[in-house]
């Protein structure tokens, strides 16, 4: 594997540093080193602290997301400063749209922000990430422009490969599976520093890898729907069938189909050791773990010659489960005629007011508490709630609260009744639930 040299990259070098790197974390100090000594022989210390930074997300990055050895190159020339890492994927990063709170996705924001040119470059086998720095904006105008953000998003692009396999998803939710992926790389990201301190860092970065190509290729193929921070445009685009995809066409490559059971399965570790509290990670609900197994299951079963099974969200998931009521130290909810509904992190209802009872035609506060919210959410806002709250948990995002909105809410009896609602984040005993304040509106919204 050796990286792409265009003509003239080297071309009055002062001083250049090049070696081949393991697939271990030791490597991301290896390449610091490497370049602060380019800088230092060139006498271009001011380019240092950013250099480093910029060295250590691509290495990271190359770590993370290939596992195989690394070829790292530094020299500073004409350009100023150009680092080239190669690693052995085949797949190019693509900027994620990711909130600034977001606990993943920052190492092409950071290139992009501090960086003055970047790009990737095809090889045989993997790829070459570069970046120059120098300060001045006289870069070398041979060099190749970087793909653009999100480009060959929501197609089929083939690409390079000529062993792969087309996978058809039906009925994809689109804004659950972005919401999935924020999740799923932070929650990789996590599992992989606890993982590298009791098992083997290599065969760990191998299934690390492996699950972010997987990733990768969800990414490159499944559209982002962007609904902004408008309540109201919100709450007018959040619907389904909107936010769903009657088709998708993922190209996967032959050798990439495994990387999905390794995904899969490695989520599904994480996901047990996060909720045996062995590390800090916002909970997930039923629906967002069950598509994750619902996009990996179509990959291994159509690679195999199976047909395509469309998406389907089981409406037992908002049975009730057995909660125990927040004792509450507020009156409020003992205030004749006064609706309010709180909820837990994980969607499940813990406290019904009577006024909310009878707005909703529920005769005691026990027949709502311990149900999930999607059980009073008409069906075509599921996907909508079931991300947002994923979100919120993520990154923080929250267009819908601390601001009346007119939501509609399924009564008892299956009928819907418009509410103006107002939404607050408590903390009672200890744990954050989400306050609803409710009242008649008059007439649905839309």
């Amino acid at each position: 594997m050796t990286p792409h040299r265009h003509p003239g990259s080297s071309r009055g070098a002062d001083d250049a540093q090049g070696q081949t790197l393991l697939a271990h974390p030791s490597s991301v100090a290896a390449a610091r080193r490497m370049v602060r000594e380019v800088l230092a022989s060139a006498h271009r210390d001011e380019l240092v602290d950013t250099a480093q930074l910029l060295v250590s997300e691509v290495v990271t990055n190359a770590l993370v997301h290939a596992g195989t050895p690394i070829d790292f190159h530094a020299f500073v020339g004409e350009a100023g400063l150009r680092v080239e890492v190669s690693d052995g994927s085949t797949q190019a990063p693509s900027p994620r749209r990711y909130a600034g709170m977001a606990g993943t996705g920052r190492g092409l924001k950071l290139l992009q922000q501090l960086g003055d040119s970047w790009g990737t470059l095809p090889l045989p086998d993997g790829k070459t990430v570069w970046f120059e720095l120098d300060g001045n904006d006289e870069l070398d105008e041979n060099v190749p422009m970087p793909v653009a953000a999100g480009e060959g998003q929501g197609g089929a692009a083939r690409g390079p490969y000529d062993d792969a396999v087309d996978v058809v998803l039906l009925d994809t939710p689109l804004l659950l599976h972005a919401a999935w992926q924020e999740h799923a790389e932070a929650m990789l990201r996590e599992y992989l520093l606890v993982s590298l301190d009791d098992d083997d860092p290599m065969e760990v970065l191998a299934a690390h890898a492996a699950a972010s190509d997987a990733i990768s290729l969800l990414n490159q193929h499944i559209l982002v729907p962007h609904l902004g921070e408008d309540p109201a445009t919100v709450m007018a685009q959040a619907v389904d069938p909107e936010l769903s995809s009657r088709r998708v066409v993922l190209h996967v490559p032959r050798a990439s189909v495994p990387h999905f059971r390794v995904l899969d399965e490695t989520m599904e570790t994480a996901l047990g050791l996060a909720e045996s509290g062995t590390f800090l990670t916002p909970p997930i609900q039923p629906e967002v773990r069950e598509l994750r197994r619902w996009l990996c299951q179509e990959v291994s079963r159509q690679a195999h010659g199976g047909p395509p099974s469309a998406w389907w969200s089981d409406p037992d998931v908002a049975t009730t489960d057995a909660v125990s009521p927040i004792p509450w130290e507020d009156d409020v909810i003992a205030t004749p005629g006064q609706a309010v509904l709180a909820a837990d992190v994980n969607g499940r209802i813990v406290v019904a007011s009577p006024g909310a009872c009878e707005l909703l035609r529920y005769d005691t506060s026990a027949e709502l508490v311990g149900r999930r919210l999607v059980a009073i959410i008409p069906a075509r806002y599921h996907q909508a709630h079931l991300a947002g709250l994923t979100l919120h948990l993520s990154n923080g995002r929250s267009p819908l609260l601390g601001r009346t909105v007119v939501v509609p809410f399924l009564r008892r009896d299956g009928s819907e009744v418009a509410v103006e609602m107002l939404v607050e984040v408590r903390r009672q005993e200890g744990e954050r639930v989400f306050v609803a304040g409710l009242r008649p509106a008059p007439a649905l919204p839309g």
